[in-house]
Parts: structure tokens; sequence; C-alpha cells
């Protein structure tokens, strides 16, 4: 996926995701919970915890909240089982998506998703019908009118980054899932601030649409991402150079 449509996307969601703050710190939480529930409740020896961390103190989540949400999934405050599910399927166009969730109820998730995408006009697919098209991959992203290419370039590199791109208004790291929380950590250390930091699914190859058809599929999205047990939506749609999001909501 080109930086630029990228870019688009990232910050496209991220307007969406400062409107619903109190909904990320919760899918968050429970990514914590679920981390140490698996791994333990420490991050130096437990990596998806020490990234999910991350992930959290990213957002401004309060040390408090993080704790709690270490203590849940360590069994110290409550027993609550959650279980990984994944589905995938297409959005109108043929765009591919890739919906990962965390839920304590696999009826509900299920039945959310499959209404919210038919009912836009998407299609649920079988397990492996999209995600070969897919790499994992971490992504930090930091706006070029603060940083240059080759300040970010050296200090990734030099901690295990798999590479640096750079397009429009944006600078992007890429890094291996195992090296995202070393790498993030080591970039915040140097005194850079990003603008995002995941590990996201990246396709391979992408679909461009055109603006009015990439609206619905955004729309698609920002309506399974409101789903409380949606953690991530993965697609391989690629906005066009001229996208402007429009109002819709």
């Amino acid at each position: 996926m080109s930086g630029h449509s990228k870019w688009a996307t990232i910050k496209h969601k991220k307007g969406a995701a400062d409107a619903k703050r109190g909904q990320k710190f919760t899918k968050l939480i429970k990514e914590i919970s679920v981390a140490a529930k698996m791994g333990g409740s420490d991050p130096e020896s437990n990596a998806r915890l020490r990234t999910a961390i991350l992930k959290a103190r990213a957002e401004n989540m309060p040390k408090d909240n993080i704790d709690r949400a270490i203590k849940k999934g360590a069994g110290e405050l409550d027993n609550s089982t959650y279980f990984e599910l994944t589905y995938e399927g297409y959005a109108p166009g043929g765009v591919a998506m890739i919906i990962d969730t965390l839920t304590d109820n696999k009826n509900r998730t299920a039945s959310d998703v499959r209404s919210t995408l038919t009912k836009s006009g998407g299609t649920l697919g079988a397990t492996g019908c999209v995600s070969y098209m897919f790499q994992t991959k971490g992504i930090i992203t930091y706006d070029a009118s603060k940083y240059t290419e080759e300040q970010i370039f050296e200090v990734a590199l030099e901690n295990g980054a798999d590479d640096v791109t750079k397009s429009d208004d944006v600078i992007e790291v890429y890094t291996a899932p195992s090296d995202f929380a070393n790498v993030l950590e080591a970039m915040q250390s140097a005194g850079f601030e990003q603008e995002s930091a995941e590990v996201e699914k990246i396709a391979d190859q992408t679909v461009e649409l055109d603006s009015e058809r990439a609206r619905k599929v955004l729309k698609i999205i920002d309506k399974l991402e409101e789903l409380d047990d949606v953690q991530q939506v993965s697609t391989n749609l690629e906005l066009p150079d001229d996208f402007e999001d429009g109002d819709d909501n």
C-alpha cells in the first residue's frame, strides 16, 4: 500500500478514534488482559503484553487502567474468558477484509459482524479466503513536517526496523511483529513522537476504488470498528490520490 493512501486511511481512522477514545480504551484494556492471561503479567518476558502496553501508552491511557487490565488478565480481579476470533470477507468493489475480534460471547460476535457486513453490501467468506493476501507488520508513523526521513531512518534501522518510507506528509517505519516493541521504545527514547503505532495486517496487493465507492468501504470499516468486540479491521483498499473523505459518518 502506498504511503499516501495509507496515511489518508490513518487520518480518516484517527478522526474517528479521537471521537471514540473511551471505546478505544475499552478495546486496549481487553487486549492487555488477554495478553496477560496468555503469557503472564510480566511485560519483560511477555512480548505481546509489552506491545499492548506500549500501544495503550501511545493513546495516553492512565497507568492505573493499564495495571488493572494486567491484574484482570492474570486472574487477580475476575475470571472473564475472552476468545480471539478472526473473520474474513469482502466489501463492495472486491475489497478484501480481515476482522480481528476479542469476545466473551462467540455467538454475539459472529452475529454482529455478519449483520454489519451484509447490511452494508459486504459478504463473509470462509477462513483463509483472503488472509493469504496479507502480511503482519508493525507500522509506526511520523509527521514529516516534524522530522526528516534521515533522522527517523538512522534510529529505526539501528534498532531493528525493516524499512523506512516517506510519502507526502508521513514517514512510515516498518518492523517485524516481534521487533515492534523494541523499535517503538527506541524511537520514543530518542525523542520521536509517533502519530500512530500498530501491528497491522498489510495487503501484498491493493484495490483502488473511486472516491464514492471508497467512502462506502470506509463507512463499513467504521461500523465494524464501532462493535465492542472488534479489535481491528484490515483491508486491501487503496484510496485514490484525489480522495476526500466527505461528510459521511
